[in-house]
């Protein structure tokens, strides 16, 4: 321990002649490393400072190699979730075309890929088109969407190719503590020094040349090697001091100053956090990003964690009734968990979302006048869960498109416009009735069930997914609510092994079945064949 001790000490305090010689070694480790054997190497690229000098790291070193032995293929990684902050998303396209374009000038192996998310699992169409909540850290339903998923389907990918593959990630222990301990972890595992296993995805290995570095050391290497693939490193630490709070980003000046990690660019969406302090920052920073104030209004309007209740089902999204206990204040009142937004919430969101698209692209600067908030597929892929699985054929997303825009809706979709239902069938169910939304629910199911059915050769299954609609939506919220109480109470009294709660609540359940029989679709059914 007490040579331990100093030796660590001795890390923090590096010199700058001491981190020149540590980027020596490494490039001599990278050179190394990719000359043993034909594993393709997948590099991860967000465009921040991280991964920008763990890409200039790796392209340095590999650039030094003679050109015949640079013949193993790295692929350059980054994912647009489609909600990045307009500017850095701008700035990461760009810098993509860019190493494309130096990649193949210089002879280097970098091929450059932009990754998206799956069309059914981007953020607009879970919360717009399924109605799931803004993420809260119990219900995280983003980050593994978004971000995990399509590096890991790219990897994968790679692996079903080649066997294998060795993932390069810009990861430091002094991001963070939990950063810092994870990484402790993974050494005790180790292959050779910076070369770990992947938990994560099998045939892989995670390889992290910079994961000592400080954040001072990180902009050193920025400010003073040159960028090979000509993108300027400069602007990147620009874009960094403007999305941090007080307009300052120090390079080295001692090892208490703090510096530009602190920025964080991600999604303006994220509700995981209190804020979106860089975009906050940037638009207080520069008058020029005035113009995305409204990204920040409508993030602070998603996070309505404790008051958007009455606008969530009281049911989930298979239509059934869980109960948790809620605390308020002291008091535990057990209550159904909210499921996903009606559909009133979902057609708001859509129309506020199109409306603060129109009013950026109004106020934009011009190389910015074509900013998307939200694609045509992924329209297509909301108007499809809401006319397909919501079963809301009055097909509300054209007319909510056309009073925003004052555009008619181009549904990228083949046979999309083609419905045997529509509005004026919808307008007549609503006049039907009067005003029950249960009612109207459980009928625009069985009308649309038995449309879909039509389409199909044989009608097998029809019954039961008809006997699921009046599950899910045959009794009123009350009832239904009234219904999982029961339910809840009887588990607990049997569970244990209260007797007497058990036949007291079942026999209350027998009187009640005889004072109304239960609406099912067999009831109906089978109904003339009991009365003969």
């Amino acid at each position: 321990m007490a040579t331990a001790q100093p030796e660590k000490k001795r890390e923090q305090v590096r010199t700058v002649a001491e981190f020149v010689d540590n980027i020596q070694e490494l490039t001599v480790e990278i050179q190394e490393l990719y000359t043993l054997d034909a594993i393709p190497w997948v590099i991860g690229y967000s465009g921040g400072k991280d991964s920008t000098a763990i890409l200039q790291l790796i392209w340095n070193a590999i650039a030094a190699l003679p050109p015949e032995k640079r013949t193993k293929t790295i692929h350059v990684i980054t994912t647009d979730t489609l909600v990045e902050n307009p500017y850095v998303s701008a700035w990461v396209r760009k810098s993509l075309q860019q190493i494309k374009v130096a990649a193949k000038q210089q002879q280097m192996p970098m091929i450059p890929h932009l990754l998206h998310p799956e069309l059914k699992e981007t953020f607009w169409v879970g919360l717009i088109g399924k109605g799931y909540p803004a993420p809260r850290r119990k219900f995280r339903w983003c980050t593994q969407r978004l971000k995990i998923s399509p590096s890991n389907r790219f990897i994968r990918d790679v692996i079903r190719v080649s066997s294998e593959a060795i993932v390069v990630l810009g990861i430091r222990k002094a991001e963070s503590a939990s950063r810092a301990k994870r990484m402790r972890e993974w050494e005790a595992t180790r292959v050779r020094d910076r070369l770990s296993p992947n938990m994560n995805l099998p045939n892989s290995l995670v390889y992290s040349p910079i994961e000592d570095w400080r954040n001072d050391e990180v902009w050193l290497y920025l400010m003073q090697w040159e960028n090979p693939w000509g993108y300027s490193n400069k602007d990147l630490f620009t874009m960094y001091r403007g999305a941090t709070a007080d307009n300052e980003c120090p390079l080295v000046v001692d090892t208490s100053t703090p510096s530009c990690g602190s920025s964080r660019f991600g999604c303006w969406v994220c509700t995981l956090v209190s804020e979106d302090s860089s975009l906050k920052a940037m638009i207080q920073n520069d008058e020029e990003k005035e113009w995305l104030q409204p990204l920040l209004d409508l993030r602070r309007e998603l996070d309505i964690e404790t008051e958007d209740r009455n606008w969530r089902d009281f049911r989930r999204r298979t239509g059934d009734v869980q109960l948790y206990e809620r605390n308020i204040e002291g008091e535990i009142s057990v209550e159904p968990i909210p499921g996903p937004y009606i559909k009133e919430a979902r057609e708001y969101w859509l129309r506020r979302l199109l409306t603060i698209e129109q009013q950026l692209r109004c106020n934009a600067p011009e190389n910015m006048r074509d900013i998307t908030l939200i694609t045509p597929e992924e329209l297509s892929e909301i108007r499809r869960i809401w006319l397909e699985e919501r079963h809301e054929f009055d097909d509300s997303l054209p007319r909510i498109y056309m009073e925003v825009t004052g555009e008619a809706f181009l549904d990228p979709r083949p046979g999309a416009d083609y419905s045997l239902l529509g509005s004026d069938e919808w307008a007549v169910l609503e006049e039907i009735c009067e005003g029950d939304g249960m009612h109207l629910e459980l009928m625009a199911k069985l009308l649309d069930t038995e449309r879909q059915y039509r389409k199909m050769s044989r009608r097998v299954g029809i019954y039961d997914t008809l006997e699921q609609c009046f599950k899910t939506s045959s009794r009123s919220p009350e009832e239904a609510i009234k219904n999982a109480h029961y339910k809840r109470d009887l588990k607990t009294a049997a569970g244990s092994g209260d007797v007497e709660k058990v036949k007291q609540l079942t026999l209350g359940d027998v009187a009640l079945t005889d004072e109304a029989e239960p609406k099912s679709w067999a009831n109906m059914k089978f109904k003339n064949k009991k009365s003969e």
